[in-house]
């Protein structure tokens, strides 16, 4: 072999060992690519998971119903477990009349029409917990609610959990507001009030009791719920489903405050909405609206 093929030969073995390494260089860095994606996409899933299974908790009840005594008291020594609704005194018997309220939060949206067009139709009073819109058919949906026998309350004006509860001055703040909207739209001296989350929620960074407190000196009541409709949740839900998460809780109590939601995604609830009325009334309830004599039912209360 001359001089020349064996300088081309050691050229062409040279290239052949660039190509292999940069290859290998290659495949290492697709190695380790994946495995960081991985490794960061299944943290970022577990949170998500972590997040919503937290906040379906607390939207739905599950785990404001279910506090033990020495949890509430981690949230505020002044605090102790409420009526939730689940006490002996409101355990039904067989001959004992079903009471039930029905409760829409979070609106107005672009399902309240539809809601009352129903509740109309089945003659049904419930009660709206609405948070502060300014637009004109936000202001014709209050004025509706009021005009047409159903109880209004108070669900805040933000609903930003991170605002609301803040401080004592940002949620007394927030109050006023959605209150004087309320006066302003209906002409009603609104004296109901559900907090976001609940009153034993675990989203506030600041005890509740300073709430409960100024709310209490106010003279305004505030309700939870015992009986969750489940259409907080983020998961896909269906109308068969709200149905019977409604219908396997309510005939366990005598009075059942049940937790829905007026929301623009809401629609398998309003789906829901004529057959629940329906199902209720086959069981022999009275579906009424949340006035003075409605028994309270609250999560957690301030012990005085």
């Amino acid at each position: 072999m001359n001089e020349a093929n064996e300088l081309d030969l050691e050229r062409y073995r040279n290239k052949r060992k660039r190509v292999k390494k940069m290859k290998s260089g290659i495949m290492g860095f697709l190695l380790i690519w994946v495995l960081i994606s991985t490794i960061v996409m299944s943290f970022l899933v577990y949170k998500v998971y972590s997040l919503q299974k937290q906040m379906n908790s607390i939207l739905n009840g599950t785990k404001t119903t279910s506090l033990s005594s020495s949890s509430v008291k981690n949230i505020d020594s002044r605090l102790v477990q409420g009526n939730s609704g689940a006490d002996e005194e409101n355990l039904r018997a067989p001959d004992d009349v079903l009471k039930v309220y029905l409760t829409f939060d979070d609106g107005p949206s672009n399902n309240s029409n539809q809601i009352l067009d129903i509740l109309d139709d089945y003659n049904v009073k419930a009660t709206f917990f609405v948070n502060g819109r300014e637009d004109e058919n936000s202001l014709a949906v209050y004025k509706r609610i009021a005009d047409e026998g159903h109880s209004i309350g108070m669900h805040s004006y933000s609903h930003k959990y991170k605002d609301l509860y803040k401080s004592l001055d940002s949620f007394i703040e927030d109050t006023n507001r959605i209150h004087q909207l309320i006066l302003d739209t209906t002409g009603q001296d609104c004296k109901l009030y559900r907090f976001p989350g609940g009153s034993s929620n675990q989203v506030s960074d600041t005890d509740m009791s300073q709430y409960i407190a100024y709310l209490n000196d106010n003279h305004i009541k505030y309700m939870d719920w015992n009986v969750s409709s489940g259409d907080a949740s983020s998961s896909q839900y269906t109308a068969d489903d709200v149905i019977e998460n409604v219908m396997k809780d309510v005939v366990r109590y005598k009075t059942s405050v049940v937790l829905m939601h007026d929301a623009n995604t809401k629609n398998a609830t309003v789906e829901a909405l004529p057959r629940l009325i329906e199902r209720l009334r086959a069981e022999g309830a009275i579906i009424l609206p949340i006035t003075d004599e409605t028994k309270l039912i609250q999560h957690v209360t301030l012990d005085k």
